[in-house]
Order: C-alpha cells, then sequence, then structure tokens
C-alpha cells in the first residue's frame, strides 16, 4: 500500500498511537504521520503509507483549519484546560466585554510572533520541552513567525468562544487561545479542538481507526487510499514521449529537456511553454502514465532538474 489517507484522530490518541494502530490493522511498517496533535485534540490526521512516506514533511508544512473552543478567565501551564490552573477570574458577561474580546481576537488576524509552550514536542539541546516541563523545568525559547490567515468568530457565550482558524504551519492554537487572554487582560486557554482541514484532506473525509480496520477486514481499504501525486493535483503535469530517452531519464531521476515532453492541445509543449512562460514546478509522468514526482524548471541549465522523486524506493 503507497500512499495517503486521512485518518480521523480521535480524543485520547496521541498521533504516534494512530501511526501504532495503524501497523497493527495494515500489517505494515512504513507508515508516518504528518504532523502532531494533542492528545486531547481531535480531527483530521492524514497518515501516509509506504512509499507515500515520502510525503510526511511536505504535508507537515502546509495551512491547516481548525474550530476551537477558548475558555476566557483561566490560564493554565499548559495552555489548556488539561493543565495546572495559574489564574483565574471571573469574566463578566457583557456587550463592553464582547466588544473587547471580538476586537482582541481579530486584532491577532495577520503575522505574528509566537513563543512555543514549553509543553510541547520541540526539542532543545536534545531534550522535548514537554519532557523538561514535566521535571519541572523551564527553558528559554525564542519567538517564531506563524501567521493566522482566516480567523473568525462562530459562537460568542462567554466566557467561552468558539472560532475558526486557518493559520501557518507550525501555528500553536493553545499558545493563540494563551496570547488573546493575556491581551484581553483575564488570561484564557483552550478548552476543545478539532482540526477540520489540512491542505485537501477535510474531516468529512476523514475514517476513524475503526472503520479503517473494517473496512481493511473487508478487503476494501484500497479505494480510500489517495496516491501521492493527489496533494499536487494543482501544478501542471508533464508526461515523457513514449519511445523517446525521456522514460530512462526519469526512471533513473535525473534531469530531462522540454522537448521530451508530449505534445498538449494541437502545440508541443516547448510551443506551449515558450507563448505562456516557463512552468516552475510541475509533475512528472513516464510515457504509460506512472507518476515519477515533483520537477523544478531550471532557467540556466533550460531543462528540468528532480526536487521529489516517488518512483522506487524509500
Amino acid at each position: 500500500m503507497d500512499g495517503i489517507i486521512n485518518v480521523y484522530k480521535e480524543k485520547g490518541y496521541t498521533s504516534h498511537d494512530v501511526v501504532a494502530k495503524m501497523r497493527g490493522i495494515l500489517r505494515m511498517k512504513k507508515i508516518g504521520h504528518t504532523g502532531t496533535l494533542d492528545p486531547e485534540a481531535e480531527g483530521v490526521l492524514p497518515v501516509c503509507l509506504g512509499k507515500g512516506t515520502k510525503l510526511c514533511g511536505l504535508l507537515t508544512d502546509k495551512t491547516k483549519e481548525y474550530q476551537a473552543v477558548m475558555l476566557l478567565g483561566r490560564e493554565t501551564d499548559t495552555q489548556d484546560t488539561t493543565g495546572k490552573t495559574l489564574s483565574e477570574q471571573a469574566v463578566e458577561k457583557s456587550e463592553q466585554m464582547e466588544r473587547a474580546a471580538t476586537e482582541t481576537i481579530l486584532s491577532f488576524l495577520g503575522p505574528y510572533l509566537q513563543l512555543p509552550p514549553m509543553y510541547s514536542a520541540l526539542k532543545v539541546n536534545g531534550k522535548r520541552l514537554y519532557e523538561l516541563a514535566r521535571a519541572g523545568r523551564e527553558v528559554e525559547r525564542q519567538p517564531r513567525p506563524v501567521e493566522i490567515l482566516e480567523l473568525e468568530i462562530l459562537k460568542m457565550a462567554l466566557p467561552r468562544v468558539t472560532m475558526r482558524i486557518v493559520c501557518s504551519k507550525g501555528t500553536y492554537i493553545r499558545t493563540l487561545c494563551h496570547d488573546i487572554g493575556k491581551k484581553l487582560g483575564c488570561g484564557g486557554c483552550m478548552e476543545s479542538l478539532l482540526r477540520t482541514r489540512v491542505d485537501c484532506f477535510t474531516v468529512a473525509d476523514s475514517l476513524r481507526l475503526e472503520e479503517i480496520e473494517t473496512l481493511q477486514a473487508q478487503g476494501a481499504l484500497a479505494r480510500y487510499i489517495l496516491p501521492a501525486d493527489y496533494i499536487f493535483a494543482s501544478l501542471p503535469k508533464l508526461m515523457m514521449q513514449a519511445g523517446g530517452e525521456g522514460d530512462k531519464l526519469v526512471h533513473n531521476g535525473n534531469p530531462f529537456y522540454v522537448g521530451m515532453t508530449v505534445a498538449e492541445e494541437g502545440r508541443t509543449r516547448q510551443e506551449k511553454l515558450s507563448q505562456d512562460g516557463l512552468i516552475s514546478d510541475v509533475r512528472v509522468y513516464d510515457s504509460q502514465g506512472q507518476f515519477i514526482g515533483i520537477y523544478r524548471y531550471d532557467n540556466r541549465k533550460r531543462r528540468y532538474q528532480p526536487q521529489k522523486i516517488f518512483l522506487g524506493g524509500s
């Protein structure tokens, strides 16, 4: 099995737990997840299988969408409601407080510097931050640039606020809730988190582990495993000419020239590229339609250079 399967991670599981469960269900070792979700968070977790594990790093970098419930008036050491309470105060239910909360929340739209939480999987001097935090140690961390691309208030029932968030890679929603509460002056933490989308993978199309196990037992799981080129559907497609040397070049992960590709819409690929401007990144297939990988045009060498090859071994 090579490709990606859209798993719904349930509460109580770590991302590593999901991978371990999948290895048991599918009876294969080469499986990897595409970005850590906290044990109490749930939602979309694309899992890569076989040769698809080459996609793990690429999907980790993709834009993500969440639905989060923020609890105002409480600050914890983990920045969510599972942690130890550091401070607590009542939050007034008034129009004035709702306006202030709305203004503060929306002020985080766009880029900002976010300080990673101590309870996180980031490493400092070879140690996971959460390991240090559990040992009662706090170390200096450097703020990291993140971007809140979309931020929508779905429901405000103080002290709780339900938000929809679209953000860049590396964004901690727990920390966003903490930072909003801090700026508002009352403190805040995350009460619940649902990841609704990772790039083109949505919660509506995800499968729970129990469903995956049933489908595998029925021999029907293959239809839910998406090929590696699925996530590159937005890139232009190049296919090698039959009978030329293009197949041999791409099968060995070598560069190739534009003239080695097939005609398209009555024009040669060279004519099309000359007219429309050279395309940078493309998904490349051999003459039989087998996906090879992602190539990038090198203007200096005037040829396509391999960036990520999915054909062959690991």
